[in-house]
């Protein structure tokens, strides 16, 4: 598999299928009253399938992605963000996207330590008090961080 920057955060996008869609629509719509000019439809349909084929192979990547950062976790459980994007070469961006999409899934659970940024598997997550006074947010998944001296976001890992 070859990996190219960020291409899990911004390979896929619906603005692309909206437009498949419309180049199939415009060609196949060209090839009902057939005449002289029909096979210009090819041309589009050529485009909107190329397309789409595109966003199809961008979805199976996801996938191959979310399962390579998943077995760094497997294989050392008391990875970072870093040590995972040395060891495979994904941007920490994608690191960061990925690992959010494995927790949403349920994938992925437990939660990163605040001062060195490693994850702590199979750990029950315990709700801490956030202060009002010094209410920080991640900046990457929006989690509160509650400890002043935290240099990682417990949640997703990302550098604060």
């Amino acid at each position: 598999m070859k990996y190219k920057k960020n291409q899990y955060s911004e390979g896929f996008s619906i603005c692309a299928l909206i437009i498949a869609g419309a180049f199939l629509y415009w060609g196949i719509s060209s090839f009902i009253p057939w005449d002289y000019w029909s096979w210009w439809g090819f041309i589009s349909t050529g485009i909107g399938v190329a397309i789409l084929v595109g966003q199809i192979f961008a979805i199976i990547n996801r996938s191959k992605l979310r399962n390579v950062v998943l077995s760094e976790f497997q294989v050392t459980p008391e990875a970072t963000i870093e040590d995972i994007r040395q060891s495979t070469g994904i941007t920490p961006k994608d690191i960061q996207a990925i690992i959010l999409d494995l927790k949403a899934s349920g994938q992925l659970r437990g939660n990163f330590n605040t001062t060195t940024g490693q994850i702590k598997h199979l750990s029950l997550s315990t709700k801490e008090e956030v202060s009002e006074e010094r209410a920080k947010y991640c900046p990457n998944c929006g989690t509160p961080i509650s400890k002043d001296t935290a240099q990682f976001c417990s949640y997703c890992g990302a550098q604060i």
